[in-house]
């Protein structure tokens, strides 16, 4: 563990037990960073989140809110939320939200959300600026075995959204409309993104509005 200890690796997979990769995320120098752990390694990830980064980010929250309102469909969303499964896996999305039945399954003051007790939430989404062959790859397979029904990396240099389901037995297939979400274009959502980088939020937004009205 000294070799963590004395360099922490950011941005990358590295070997290393549970107990290690606890004792690098409780390092207080690491508060603000973001931390995953699968198939026995960890990644740190604490780069600063740029400015294109963020919009995007705050689109899709403003999106899916205002999409599930609109279509009475009760959802919770969690910015940067901690899941663990303890001594196996834990990831730290951008976004995630449980959606229907599941919608208020976790209670009010819960911290890191225990998977040994609560389900995995509905949908989890990544904004990739500089780490979407990660999100795309390495995270897929983290969320296909921690049971999210719903996957999407939103590529903010690409203007896309590649948006998987799971199935039950931990496969993903690409999709082109939300499955927990019924009704919910992707193509929709990326329209609103490109809109982005000409138009302010207000106008993206009312266009949105627009789309999901009809």
């Amino acid at each position: 563990m000294s070799k963590l200890q004395t360099k922490i690796p950011i941005e990358s997979w590295v070997v290393a037990s549970w107990d290690e990769y606890i004792q690098v995320i409780q390092d207080p120098l690491l508060e603000q960073a973001k931390g995953y752990y699968h198939n026995g390694q960890l990644r740190i990830e604490m780069s600063p989140i740029g400015s294109d980064h963020a919009s995007d980010h705050t689109i899709i929250i403003f999106a899916v809110n205002l999409f599930a309102t609109l279509k009475g469909i009760p959802i919770h969303g969690r910015d940067n939320c901690t899941y663990r499964k303890t001594g196996v896996q834990e990831s730290q999305p951008d976004v995630s939200y449980y959606i229907g039945e599941n919608a208020d399954v976790i209670p009010w003051g819960t911290s890191i959300i225990d998977l040994d007790q609560y389900p995995a939430p509905d949908l989890v989404i990544e904004i990739a600026n500089t780490s979407l062959s990660d999100d795309i790859g390495q995270k897929r397979l983290l969320y296909e075995d921690l049971g999210v029904a719903e996957y999407w990396v939103v590529d903010v240099v690409n203007i896309r959204i590649i948006a998987f389901t799971i199935t039950s037995t931990g496969g993903s297939q690409r999709i082109t409309e939300s499955q927990v979400l019924p009704g919910l274009a992707i193509s929709v959502l990326v329209e609103g993104l490109q809109r982005s980088r000409q138009e302010n939020q207000s106008l993206v937004g009312a266009w949105l509005l627009a789309q999901f009205q009809q």
